[in-house]
C-alpha cells in the first residue's frame, strides 16, 4: 500500500465523518405532529437565526459530500 493511497484513505475517512456528523446537526424540514398541534411558537429572529444555521449545514454537506465521492473514484483509480 503506497502513502498517497493512505493518504486518501485518510481524508476520504475523515470526510465521511464529516458528512455524518454535519447531516446529523442539521434541523429536521418538518415540525412533524407535535408541531401540527402545538402551532409555530418560533419568532421570527429564531427563524431567521435557525435558517442561516441550516443554510450554512447544507451547503457544507454538499461540499463535503462531494469531497467524498471524488475521493472514493481517486482510490478506485488507484
Amino acid at each position: 500500500m503506497s502513502a498517497l493511497t493512505i493518504v486518501f484513505t485518510v481524508l476520504q475517512v475523515l470526510a465521511g465523518l464529516a458528512v455524518t456528523v454535519i447531516v446529523l446537526m442539521q434541523s429536521g424540514k418538518s415540525a412533524g405532529l407535535s408541531g401540527a398541534i402545538a402551532g409555530g411558537a418560533d419568532t421570527f429572529m429564531s427563524k431567521g437565526k435557525a435558517k442561516s444555521m441550516d443554510a450554512k449545514l447544507a451547503k457544507s454537506t454538499k461540499w463535503f459530500a462531494l469531497a467524498f465521492v471524488v475521493l472514493t473514484l481517486t482510490l478506485n483509480i488507484i
